[in-house]
């Protein structure tokens, strides 16, 4: 679309509140919202930059939608955003990835770390540490009693199952707690995520100095290793928080950029108490509008607009600098929010938090924006790393993990048992094929990845894009050799310096598909043949014993010598014999 072309469409538009986009066919370039339909299109007939001319240029049409009010169009705009992820807009992406602690509505609450919670559960989070939400979650089962198991395998049972006897559950199933009794351990679990963090840690404390006098000092280490945990986990930030007053709910915002990508971190205060915090990506290429402020103030306008336009507003936003965007504003105090950016004290130390997470995480999308860039992709987000485990072509597995933004992604992390044969390339290609496959036939719900990583060298490479050419799978793919950390591509292999972060990035997500696939590697080879069978004086009846007081090989092998020999049958020197076999 030329000049002449936006001047004259500009012309018939009126001088009303309302949403425009620019259009390239069925694709939606930018949205926009304007006071003043006319002038605000208008404008784009002589932009100031060539990122907006190119927009323009690529435009074929704009499509207006009137409203009544400026607020009207404001919350439009956002709306829009959301569905059509416009190349040209500041946009928010889908929080749906960070997890969630909930107590289902049940007479016995379940507990249970989750993404997607059901309307009627009582939900604590996002939080954005998936590890420290399971240790969290462990300690408070184990500290309380409450159960983790399926409604299904709840109803019906008429004795505990193995949990109970671990001391997981206090097994409300069979009534061997009350259940008035158990609601009571549900409102403490209930303070705790509320930031009460003394109900759980204090009860750590006592177990982990009782273990230190009794001269279990292994037994102390490990619980004061997740009291640690516990004590961090409702962060810091809590003095400050103390200084919001009258005002119930308060939100803290931290912007930090890199490039065109952004992390805004957000802070919850609820009645004086920091109640929680996440962080949210958003593309941010250069503004579209000729009016328009770039950077922090882009950022925060568009994630208040986008973020609060489908949630409850708090009572006040604390933000590092302003905004500058005279429609938020004007939507903000009709609304009853009260904006400050403070200089100095206690509620600055809380925008210095918000400030400090979300560059913690946007240093991660530097390392993804620069693995792009040292391999000429278009982006590196969402990496998919594979590799593949057998003994001598026995139990063969193979592993997909996910990292996006440069963590770890476990709701995303899939295994597959493979055919037992003794070759690394095949059973690379196989692994590959079932992905590609997969992929195609649009039986993943994962979205495709930027980037495959194959853990091995110029062998495992080809044999995984033969099985990506074979099925049509169009994937950039490279591999990270171990002995000397070399990238290998298909028509290259690149050395990079041993500080690189973008080769950190490539080892962490090799590492993680290497420890993964042996892991399965061990379930399936001891789902087989349990490594038990060749441990001298452990025979079929003390086996069966074994695997059901602690369900698997894998939490035998965990297991401390004083718990091995709490199993009828088990005496110090089979225990032992066990701990050094396994």
């Amino acid at each position: 679309m030329n000049e002449d072309g936006v001047r004259e469409r500009a012309g018939s538009l009126p001088r009303e509140p309302g949403v425009y986009q620019f259009r390239a066919g069925e694709t939606t370039l930018y949205v926009g919202k304007a006071v003043d339909l006319r002038d605000r299109v208008r404008s784009y007939a002589d932009p100031r930059s060539a990122r907006i001319r190119r927009m323009v240029d690529r435009a074929d049409g704009i499509e207006i939608a009137v409203t009544d009010t400026e607020t009207q169009a404001l919350l439009l705009e956002a709306n829009l955003v959301k569905r059509h992820q416009p190349r040209y807009n500041v946009r928010l992406k889908d929080d749906k990835s960070y997890p969630m602690i909930q107590l289902t509505a049940h007479e016995a609450p379940r507990i249970e770390i989750t993404r997607d919670p059901d309307e009627s559960a009582t939900v604590f989070g996002p939080y954005t540490n998936k590890g420290q939400v399971e240790i969290v979650v462990k300690a408070l089962r184990e500290t309380y009693g409450v159960r983790g198991c399926s409604d299904h395998k709840y109803a019906g049972r008429d004795r505990p199952c193995l949990d109970y006897e671990m001391g997981l559950c206090t097994a409300p199933c069979t009534r061997e707690i009350g259940l008035e009794r158990y609601s009571q351990d549900i409102t403490a679990v209930e303070r705790f995520l509320e930031g009460e963090t003394g109900v759980l840690a204090d009860p750590l404390r006592r177990e982990m100095e009782a273990a230190a006098e009794n001269q279990n000092f292994e037994r102390a280490a490990h619980v004061r290793d997740r009291l640690e945990t516990v004590d961090a986990f409702h962060g810091e930030g809590g003095e400050a928080v103390q200084s919001i007053g009258d005002e119930r709910a308060v939100d803290v915002l931290g912007v930090a950029i890199e490039g065109e990508d952004a992390t805004v971190a957000r802070l919850r205060a609820e009645d004086g108490k920091l109640v929680d915090r996440e962080r949210h990506t958003l593309e941010a290429p250069g503004s579209a509008r000729d009016d328009e402020t770039d950077g922090v103030p882009a950022v925060l306008s568009a994630f208040i607009v986008q973020y609060y336009a489908e949630r409850e507003l708090p009572d006040a936003l604390l933000l590092p600098e302003r905004h500058d965007d005279e429609e938020v504003a004007a939507w903000l105090e009709a609304e009853g929010v009260a904006v400050r950016i403070p200089g100095a004290g206690r509620e600055a130390k809380l925008v210095d938090l918000a400030l400090k997470n979300a560059r913690r995480n946007v240093g991660r999308r530097d390392e993804c924006g620069l693995l792009a860039d040292a391999l000429e992709l278009d982006a590196a987000r969402r990496i998919e790393g594979f590799d593949v485990s057998h003994a001598h072509g026995k139990a063969a597995v193979g592993s997909n993990v996910t990292f996006v933004d440069g963590s770890a992604e476990t709701a995303d992390y899939r295994r597959k048992k493979l055919t037992e044969q003794n070759d690394d390339y095949d059973n690379m290609r196989a692994l590959l094929e079932w992905r590609a496959h997969r992929a195609v036939d649009g039986r993943d719900d994962r979205p495709d990845p930027d980037l495959l990583l194959i853990d091995g060298g110029d062998g495992q490479l080809e044999a995984a894009r033969d099985a990506l050419s074979a099925v049509g799978w169009d994937v950039p793919a490279v591999a990270l050799a171990k002995a000397e950390e070399r990238v290998v591509t298909p028509d290259r292999e690149l050395s990079w310096p041993s500080d690189a972060p973008h080769l950190h990035l490539l080892q962490r997500v090799r590492d993680e598909a290497h420890r993964f696939a042996v892991q399965y590697h061990q379930t399936v080879r001891d789902e087989v043949k349990t490594v038990l069978d060749d441990v001298k004086g452990v025979g079929p009846e003390t086996r069966k014993r074994l695997l059901g007081h602690f369900g698997s090989v894998e939490n035998i092998r965990e297991a401390s010598l004083e718990d091995l020999r709490s199993v009828d049958g088990i005496g110090a020197k089979t225990a032992e014999t066990i701990k050094s076999r396994l």
